[in-house]
């Protein structure tokens, strides 16, 4: 979050395409989990957890979880650790696949 604050989009000084990436990366985002939750037929509590466990880290999956309901922070804390599971494979191809494409 503190790395958040301190964003200064007047630095990307005509770099819109970084920024373009991310915002297409966060609709992409959207779009998955939106389509997952429907396939799924999951309720969107998990939609909302899950993305924040994605996005926001395991200490405020848990967080989000228990909004809900407090009995509900334990599957924020599996949420979590399985985004953190996945996400460090998924990071890794992510860094291949933007080696290839420059």
């Amino acid at each position: 979050m503190t790395i958040g604050m301190r964003l200064d989009l007047f630095a990307l000084q005509g770099n819109f395409g970084l920024l373009a990436v991310v915002v297409l990366w966060m609709i992409f985002h959207i779009l998955v989990m939106l389509l997952a939750a429907k396939w799924l037929r999951a309720p969107y509590f998990f939609v909302a957890v899950g993305s924040q466990a994605n996005i926001g880290g395991v200490a405020t999956a848990p967080a989000v979880a228990s909004v809900f309901h407090p009995s509900l922070a334990p599957v924020g804390v599996l949420l979590a650790v399985l985004s953190h599971i996945l996400g460090t494979y998924g990071g890794i191809l992510s860094a291949w696949l933007m080696q290839w494409a420059l």
